[in-house]
């Protein structure tokens, strides 16, 4: 993985390589191997690697044999050795790098779409002055920019693109709602006014005159006709193409791990790395809170024993959240959006030690319908006939009234009170109704969400849903951000897009059937793992910030939300908050997630908005 930066002026002659030079010195933790500059009038870029590929060679940025097209390129293209013995070009490296050159000078801007793998990148093209911005499929790379001071300023992350601005933006308060609802930003927009992140599968040519042109490049194939699959044959073409996947994702020059949780998605991985290299032992990493209601280290270390990994385990407790909260928001770049963020962390630290990239499972609940709220999909559909105003009058009185013990029950009810499809699949997430945000809100102009188009099928609907922004702008944001805090490299195989395109071709009643969810995915594992792992209960990946916000957290939460300087406080209303904290503390309730997600929030203005912070460039 690495990290690219650019500007391109429109008016003023040259780029100042100061400023360049600040953008890149902010991506040094994604790639602390090597950096490189190449400017030309109104235009520069840098790069910084973290050499996995080609180790000796490949230096960026690089331009084509042509001199026409400039590259930097972070990511991972898995396929590079077969697109090269396609290409005649004059290669003077070994590594992936050169390939998408040799591909664009052949066949155009239409070569990415053959590329597999995980990416972002710019293309420079000198002979018209245009700027390329290419992200990959399902997001897993990030790309951001800013078009709004007569100049293109762009970057892997958004501090970078802060660092080429001539001053800092304020906080988009339009966008605070979409926080609200899932505790990120969908792209294009950001936290950050006039900061836009690339949206996955686009690509964005920006020209010499400022014009930014957006394009899709892909998007999931509709479902295969009824009758198309039978459960034998779908079963056996995922256990074909996840092995695929996993087999490409190892393409490496340096050692490979893999997390393990112990869950289906991770372990399958796992057993499928060893299934593939049979003649290297995984190495494998795994995260437990001290928590016995969800720990899940014992459950890894069953799946270890099963396989025969090399496995290794950390523990996080709450002293780590304190410490690490505003160290991993600089590096998110936005609030922290799961608690697991934290743990994710440490256990990339961790792995580092050991090794350069890791697989992990991510995609799993999101392409075959792993969550509860697949099980329950048809049933809220049929509930949702009824009449909107009465749903969400009886939903909102007794949300108000449940016990923590029924916090499943409360999620569906929160659900059946929205009015809209769309409105109810967000819900399912999200920390905050839309009445709720509405009066947190109130006197703050939010930007209307944009809404999926209903679907009749309502599980492929939340599938798609969940594709578009839960998995890329939460978990997958998340990913990038905390594995390149400790300069590691994460490779999600399930998101591999020739099995996305598979998944979203089978039926959704093979994804859940007879009230399973996940079923296609677990008969697969069923063939190379115990029963009891592929049976057992979802957990996920739970943090005891219940416990923490009443115990050692419950200081900073009360100073953080409730104090003079507070921005949630001057922000949303202040009696509603201190409401929050007090039903929490009163033990009866469970505000975790609303708590969680005011803290990160707030934490991040800290980081970003407080004049200390911004004094200090935004260092760590």
């Amino acid at each position: 993985m690495c990290g690219i930066a650019g500007i391109r002026r429109f008016t003023k002659p040259e780029v100042d390589a100061r400023v360049l030079a600040g953008m890149v010195a902010t991506l040094h933790h994604r790639g602390p191997d090597d950096s490189g500059f190449w400017q030309e009038g109104g235009i520069g870029v840098g790069h910084t690697r973290l050499s996995i590929i080609d180790l000796a060679g490949s230096r960026q940025p690089m331009v084509s044999a042509d001199g026409r097209w400039v590259l930097v390129f972070n990511g991972e293209i898995f396929n590079y050795r077969q697109l090269r013995a396609q290409l005649s070009y004059p290669f003077t490296s070994d590594g992936d790098t050169e390939v998408i050159l040799a591909g664009i000078v052949a066949h155009g801007l239409s070569f990415i779409e053959s590329l597999l793998g995980q990416f972002a990148l710019a293309l420079v093209d000198r002979d018209t002055g245009s700027v390329h911005l290419v992200r990959d499929r399902l997001g897993v790379i990030p790309l951001y920019y800013s078009n709004t001071t007569g100049e293109l300023v762009f970057g892997s992350e958004v501090k970078t693109v802060l660092a080429g601005l001539p001053q800092r933006p304020d906080v988009d308060l339009s966008s605070l709602d979409a926080y609200l609802l899932g505790r990120s930003v969908p792209a294009p927009n950001t936290l950050f006014d006039g900061i836009s992140k690339l949206s996955p599968a686009h690509r964005a040519e920006v020209t010499a005159d400022g014009r930014v042109l957006l394009t899709r490049y892909w998007e999931p194939p509709p479902a295969d006709p009824a009758g198309a699959w039978t459960p034998e044959r779908a079963v056996d073409a995922v256990d074909d193409a996840v092995t695929a996947a996993v087999r490409s994702a190892l393409v490496a020059d340096v050692p490979v791990g893999a997390y393990l949780s112990g869950g289906v998605d991770s372990s399958l991985i796992v057993a499928k790395i060893a299934e593939v290299q049979p003649e290297h032992q995984v190495t494998t990493f795994a995260a437990g809170f001290g928590d016995p209601r969800n720990d899940e280290l014992t459950w890894a270390r069953r799946v270890s024993d099963h396989v025969g990994t090399d496995h290794h385990e950390v523990h996080v407790d709450a002293a780590d959240f304190e410490h690490l909260w505003p160290k991993l928001t600089w590096h998110r770049d936005a609030p922290m959006s799961e608690p697991a963020d934290i743990a994710v962390y440490r256990l990339a630290e961790t792995a580092r030690q050991k090794v350069t990239v890791v697989l992990s499972g991510e995609g799993g609940d999101e392409l075959f319908a792993g969550y509860p709220k697949y099980r329950a999909a048809k049933a809220m559909a049929a509930i949702s006939t009824l009449p909107g105003g009465l749903r969400s009058s009886v939903a909102g009185a007794l949300d108000r009234h449940l016990p923590h013990r029924l916090g499943r029950a409360r999620i569906g009810l929160r659900v059946v009170g929205e009015r809209h499809q769309a409105d109810q699949f967000r819900t399912w997430f999200a920390p905050f109704t839309s009445s709720e945000r509405r009066a947190l809100l109130a006197g703050v102009e939010s930007r209307p969400p944009v809404m999926d188009p209903s679907n009749p099928d309502v599980i492929r609907g939340m599938l798609l849903g969940d594709l578009r922004s839960w998995l890329p702008d939460n978990l997958l944001e998340r990913g990038d951000r905390m594995s390149m805090a400790a300069s590691l490299e994460l490779r999600p195989p399930l998101l591999d897009h020739r099995l996305v395109d598979l998944a979203f071709r089978l039926p959704s009643d093979l994804k859940v059937r007879d009230g399973r969810t996940k079923w296609i995915l677990k008969e697969v594992a069923r063939r190379y793992l115990p029963a009891e792992v592929v049976d057992r209960r979802k957990v996920g990946f739970r943090v005891p910030l219940d416990a923490w916000f009443r115990g050692e957290l419950r200081d900073s939460m009360w100073d953080r939300l409730t104090g003079a300087d507070s921005f949630v406080g001057a922000t949303f209303d202040r009696k509603a908050v201190r409401d929050l904290l007090q039903r929490h503390e009163s033990g009866t309730f469970n505000e975790e997630n609303r708590i969680w997600t005011l803290m990160s929030l707030e934490v991040w203005h800290e980081r970003f908005f407080t004049a200390q912070s911004t004094d200090s460039t935004l260092q760590r």
